[in-house]
């Protein structure tokens, strides 16, 4: 059965945007619609779509901005851009930045021309009748709209040799996807190498990464290969890139330009054919705004952005989550684990992963180990998985919004009013406000920013 592709048309003008939209819909498409490039970019940056269509000329943004988003959070995906203000310079303009073509609204959009358009650009992707393609990629598991998103980022990304920022969470499975990033691109018979920045010295550091040679510092007692030669037309796997020291930054930005290292100790370069993929758990915006990390370090790694979720964000993943972890610990501890109860399952569920799925991974681990063999019972479950569970199901109910309160707000004022009750519940800790919330702490940012809320 062929697959439904999804589409997001973005158009400020209603009545077009309505039109366009329907007029695909009619044709089979899943379509969103949106009317600012606000909304446009939050959609882009949180949710798969196969086609852009776009505005030129927004209240709030450019199509130029739609097209640069999805260039980088939808690697792959084609944008067409609409405008009744057509000329030859944005025309040319929106090419250049990758646009895939150029329709003109005029006085109204030719419907059947864009219903062509699209599906000519539609046929480009994969075969119309083909079967959709598999959501999951080695160590990628859960059916989610956000792991979903991922594994097709993962697809488009890995063909190419563009340096990737993972940001996420601790224990949410950064390197993870970094190998898998590398078992899906060309380079996968070649190594894969991984370091911590943030484990090491910066003299340890620097030597790790670069190499060294015999007698450049005390106890270099032989010359010695670093990461970058090892990995040699391979993958650099490098977490916690946050952390590493600025010495140690500019150096890096050295082999992102020129390809080549330097030894510690040695003036002779040598030459490295690496793809680097990095990693953090920190808000590298503002590392670089306080100045602890090179901003033209910062954009040359950020070629192609993958935000991964908290667990907590997408729990409808454990499930998926749980089978896979119970049949590789079983194995590996030789224990005849057939199953899990829905009380055990509904336990770790209703508990918030503060880990994210390392947490989830080692709780089924030792639950498995514990376990007499047979179905995981609820009481075989770690004591602070299911003590945390019962915290949350006894806390309070007297906190409950006034909703009386609201009455008369807009859903924007309510919504306003709602974070900065919480930022101030949470004396402005933003990552804490971001798990009361039930988002990701790059939405809230977004939308502190929208609200003007510092």
């Amino acid at each position: 059965m062929p697959r439904k592709y999804r589409i997001l048309v973005v158009d400020d003008e209603t009545e077009h945007a309505d039109a366009a939209s329907e007029a695909l819909r009619r044709v089979g498409y899943d379509v969103d619609t949106v009317y600012s490039g606000e909304d446009a970019l939050a959609h882009i940056s949180e949710d798969s779509y196969d086609l852009v269509v776009t505005d030129l000329k927004l209240p709030d943004a450019t199509g130029i901005d739609i097209l640069k988003a999805a260039r980088s959070e939808l690697p792959g995906t084609p944008v067409i851009v609409l405008t009744g203000y057509g000329t030859v310079e944005s025309a040319v303009k929106s090419m250049r930045e990758g646009a895939l073509t150029y329709l003109e609204k005029g006085a109204g959009l030719n419907l059947a021309e864009l219903r062509e358009t699209v599906r000519k650009a539609l046929e480009g992707l994969r075969p119309q009748d083909g079967p959709e393609e598999p959501p999951q990629l080695e160590g990628i598991i859960g059916e989610s709209p956000q792991m979903r998103r991922i594994a097709r980022l993962v697809r488009s990304v890995a063909p190419t040799s563009a340096t990737v920022m993972i940001i996420g969470e601790s224990g949410t499975g950064k390197e993870l996807i970094a190998q898998a990033i590398h078992k899906n691109s060309p380079r996968r018979h070649k190594a894969f190498v991984a370091l911590n920045c943030a484990a090491l010295s910066d003299g340890i550091l620097e030597s790790e990464l670069f190499g060294h040679e015999k007698g450049s510092f005390t106890g270099a007692a032989s010359s010695r290969k670093g990461r970058f030669e090892y990995a040699d037309n391979g993958t650099l796997f490098l977490d916690e890139v946050a952390d590493m020291p600025a010495s140690t930054q500019v150096k890096l930005l050295r082999v992102l330009e020129y390809g080549e290292i330097f030894r510690v100790g040695s003036n002779e370069p040598v030459k490295v054919d690496v793809r680097l993929v990095a990693a953090t758990n920190k808000e590298l915006e503002k590392e670089v705004r306080e100045g602890r990390f090179r901003e033209d370090l910062y954009f040359r790694l950020k070629v192609v952005t993958l935000y991964l979720p908290a667990l907590r964000e997408h729990k409808e993943d454990i499930d998926p989550l749980v089978d896979e972890f119970i049949r590789e610990f079983s194995e590996v501890h030789n224990k005849s684990i057939t199953g899990i109860t829905p009380q055990a399952l509904d336990t770790l569920r209703r508990y918030q992963w503060p880990g994210n799925v390392r947490e989830l991974r080692n709780a089924i681990e030792s639950t498995v180990v514990v376990s007499p063999g047979g179905v995981i019972e609820a009481a075989d479950l770690p004591d602070y998985v299911r003590r945390g569970t019962q915290l949350a199901l006894a806390a309070p109910k007297s906190a409950a919004p006034d909703v009386a309160g609201l009455s008369g707000m807009t859903l924007k004022e309510a919504e306003c009013e709602l974070l900065r009750n919480t930022l101030e519940e949470t004396h402005g800790n933003r990552e804490e406000a971001a798990k009361i919330l039930g988002i990701g702490e790059r939405t809230l940012y977004r939308k502190i920013n929208e609200y003007g809320l510092r």
